[in-house]
């Protein structure tokens, strides 16, 4: 009785952060069968040669949750240089903070070395943001620089026990993101944290802590700070997660969207827009969940299409002919869109061809459909012609006749060339006029000439 009273005037003792709480098999619960035997040899490796070695990380976070990870991420003492001597692929990257990334076949293993404290005389810019930091430390300084509570426990495969520095347990049982430290600061040291949460709170289905994210809408334009590269790797990250949908909501629902996509408000008000951008989320989520490729390029092409399709309206509206049309409204869209997503040369070059086969599909006589089977992209373009009809936007038809023209045989193929086609609602002018000098659709137009070599088979597909 008398120590209960002493605790409630001292208050609860407070918990020392160089102390995790340690968490045995039968606590946590993992499945050592979920653990990548490679992930196993790197820590068994380190651990063998005198050094500390644990998964860590999202990885820790997945198996807590009974989810087999996709990828291993080791954390240890052993420095850089240290690491690379014990294996034979193994190679050290990174400029901000050097890692090594060592590889089995076509499995790769991130080893990170425990970080230290935050020096102070880190080079920053003048938001904030870290722009490089080498510093090494202690496991539980290592604890700290981590992002979220639920990323930042150890698991060691050896004696199959979890160390939990920040309470990621408690906050993964009740569904909780929080950062760890003070939230704006965190925020500031890295703004694509802000980034990082929303995608967990969409895949994960957590909710975000208050405290967590109070200060996101005030700090949502250091995003703009950020290199446009890596800006566009947690993008991919974010669209490919197969919550891409829901991690769109969420971008707009913590106002951190304008800057990445700022016209996807406008198109997602519109009918037609909305149920497009819809179909081709939610057709890229399948995929994800079912372990089949998805082409960056085709969801791109699919996010960006109603901005193209508002300027190429535009562009004829103008009397300009369909096709230098499109070129001029697929130059306006990229170039808006390049300098803040990084887009990569193969990516734009991929949207292109596939909004470039769309008025394509319209002609369906003579020989320009032969042609068009021959395109590197057909299946793309086709799987894209194919949302375009699912969202309304075009004439079902057009989608069953091309469905039927790519699975035919010969005779069946010659038979839907001679029906005759329904009249697409965007013939050619009715003036013809000559062509203006100088048109950017000559110098920098999309490449809507065949390709030699059939259908690609690293393309969206079966959409």
């Amino acid at each position: 009785m008398i120590k209960k009273l002493i605790r409630s005037i001292l208050g609860k003792k407070k918990k020392d952060p160089t102390q995790p709480l340690i968490l045995g098999p039968k606590q946590h619960g993992i499945n050592p069968q979920l653990v990548s035997p490679n992930a196993v040899r790197v820590t068994k490796t380190l651990q063998d040669n005198g050094f500390k070695a644990f998964i860590v990380g999202g990885a820790v976070r997945d198996l807590l949750l009974g989810v087999k990870p996709k990828d291993f991420d080791v954390a240890t003492n052993a420095t850089p240089e240290q690491v690379k001597r014990l294996f034979r692929r193994a190679f050290i990257i990174g400029k901000r903070f050097q890692i090594v990334h060592v590889m089995f076949g076509q499995e790769l293993i991130e080893v990170t070395t425990f970080r230290g404290a935050s020096s102070d005389g880190s080079p920053k810019d003048e938001h904030g943001r870290v722009l490089r930091d080498n510093t090494f430390g202690e496991q539980h300084e290592d604890a700290v620089r981590r992002d979220f509570t639920i990323n930042a426990m150890y698991y060691d495969p050896a004696t199959e026990s979890v160390l939990d520095y920040h309470g990621g347990i408690d906050d993964i049982r009740a569904k909780t993101l929080r950062i760890i430290g003070e939230p704006e600061a965190r925020f500031r040291e890295d703004p694509i944290r802000m980034l990082r949460i929303v995608r967990f709170a969409a895949k994960l289905k957590f909710t975000i802590d208050p405290a967590t994210r109070a200060p996101i809408p005030v700090m949502a334009a250091l995003i703009d700070n950020v290199p446009a590269a890596r800006v566009f790797d947690e993008m991919l990250k974010l669209l490919m997660s197969g919550h891409a949908l829901a991690c769109l909501q969420q971008l707009r629902k913590e106002g951190l969207h304008h800057g990445l996509l700022p016209l996807l408000d406008v198109v997602l008000e519109q009918p037609l827009g909305e149920k497009f951008v819809t179909l081709a989320l939610a057709n890229t989520d399948v995929r994800v969940q079912q372990g089949k490729p998805v082409s960056p390029g085709f969801l791109f092409a699919s996010l960006l299409w109603h901005q193209v399709l508002e300027k190429w309206t535009a562009y004829k509206a103008a009397g300009e002919f369909p096709i230098p049309a499109l070129h001029l409204a697929a130059d306006d869209v990229l170039e808006a869109q390049t300098d803040k997503l990084a887009l990569q040369r193969k990516i734009a070059s991929d949207m292109r061809d596939i909004w470039a086969m769309q008025p394509r599909f319209e002609r369906r006589a003579g020989k320009a459909p032969y042609k068009l089977l021959e395109h590197l992209r057909l299946r793309a373009g086709y799987d894209f012609l194919l949302l375009r009809c699912a969202s309304g936007e075009i004439d079902s038809e057009i989608g069953e006749w091309w469905t039927g023209f790519m699975e035919g045989d010969g005779s069946e193929r010659e038979l839907l060339l001679a029906q005759k086609p329904k009249v697409a609602a965007e013939a050619a002018p009715a003036k013809k006029r000559p062509r203006r000098r100088g048109s950017r659709s000559g110098a920098k137009g999309v490449n809507t000439g065949s390709s030699a070599g059939g259908r690609g088979n690293d393309e969206q597909g079966g959409q």
